[in-house]
């Protein structure tokens, strides 16, 4: 008899902790990180460490580097923190319409493009203090500097996958994009009912009148692409349809994250070290692979989605692409409700225009610090 109790008594705490685990993760916010992750990035880090966070999934895009370097990074990245558990879905190889091709035709008639991400053959004709890309057909993989992975990727398609999480969990699911939106595209052309069905979207692209802010050698490299250009972003760049695609669709909320509120950020030194001070694996990784210099733009996306209170300033904006192939192909056009044009299909976005950057180097500090699973042997 006291057998049965006590067997009924443990069946009693084992179901209570399955309901409290299961609530546990209902309560996190869903998230899948769209990205053409080019090595161990804090902005997808932030987002995997933070606590109140559910992953639902990493889907990859090329951009910055080609789809599979992308692919071959994220996994390795998960392994080396011990969150293999976090699927990686390819996404799309190329843009919907835009080559390197038509990229060269477009520089012979209207002049170079400062960056090309994956496309980047030659060298910067005034220099570069951060190091030059190591350009490579789509699908090669370089020796990664963190090392090669030993997981595989999914099987699924990261179109499919981004739908079908987002109907497993309507209304739930936020879409962090800080690639080319390839695949956002996708997923709203094969279902229109996509974007309605997700939470939001949050997103680093486009540019509207971006400055130097700080007075260091890097900010004063990276401000050299939009003295002349402020309209020109390359994650709009690499694939104009896509992002218009994707911001025409009927979101309930779109948070952009431009170029302009980056210039007031930059990967230092000291911010690496901080960052990184804890010694955990992710710490070591980081470090060991992490070029200083650059401006924190993906960081940023992350940042304002897990805490919107580091917006300090921000404008209510309908945002397009000029997809026209002229000498603005890829430009982002932007409108106060006022000035926009009749017919024109968009929702209001939410324009982050300047951040906390204090208290956002802040939150770095804190969720890239936060212990890690111990890494499985392969």
């Amino acid at each position: 008899m006291k057998a049965k109790f006590m067997q009924r008594q443990l069946l009693s705490a084992l179901f209570m902790l399955g309901v409290a685990v299961t609530a546990q993760a209902e309560g996190k916010r869903k998230v899948i990180i769209d990205d053409d992750i080019g090595g161990p990035r804090a902005a997808q880090l932030m987002a995997i460490q933070s606590p109140d966070v559910e992953v639902l999934g990493i889907t990859i895009v090329s951009g910055s580097t080609w789809r599979d370097e992308n692919i071959a990074h994220a996994l390795r990245t998960l392994e080396v923190i011990g969150r293999s558990d976090i699927p990686v879905i390819p996404g799309s190889a190329f843009p919907l319409l835009n080559t390197q091709e038509a990229t060269r035709r477009w520089e012979s008639l209207y002049g170079k493009l400062v960056y090309k991400g994956a496309w980047t053959d030659e060298k910067w004709p005034d220099g570069t203090i951060q190091s030059q890309p190591n350009y490579h057909a789509h699908d090669f993989v370089p020796q990664l500097p963190e090392g090669m992975p030993h997981t595989k990727p999914s099987a699924e398609i990261a179109a499919n996958f981004m739908i079908r999480k987002v109907h497993e969990f309507p209304g739930e699911v936020t879409i962090l994009a800080t690639g080319p939106m390839t695949n956002v595209a996708l997923a709203i052309s094969l279902d229109p009912s996509f974007a309605a069905t997700a939470k939001e979207i949050v997103y680093m692209g486009g540019s509207l009148n971006p400055h130097q802010m700080l007075p260091s050698k890097s900010a004063e490299q990276f401000a050299r692409e939009y003295v002349n250009t402020p309209r020109l972003e390359f994650n709009f760049r690499w694939d104009p349809e896509a992002a218009k695609i994707a911001l025409r669709a009927p979101w309930k909320h779109i948070v952009m994250v431009p170029v302009d509120p980056s210039t007031a950020t930059e990967l230092s030194a000291r911010l690496l070290n901080d960052m990184t001070r804890s010694g955990t694996p992710l710490a070591q990784m980081v470090k060991k692979v992490t070029e200083t210099g650059f401006p924190l733009w993906d960081e940023l996306a992350t940042a304002v989605w897990l805490d919107p209170t580091l917006i300090s300033k921000s404008d209510q904006l309908y945002v397009s692409i000029d997809t026209d192939f002229g000498a603005g192909y890829g430009n982002t056009l932007s409108w106060p409700a006022a000035y926009a044009p009749p017919g024109l299909i968009a929702q209001v976005s939410t324009v982050v225009r300047e951040v906390n950057v204090a208290a956002f180097e802040k939150m770095m500090i804190r969720l890239m610090n936060l212990p890690t699973p111990p890494a499985p042997q392969p």
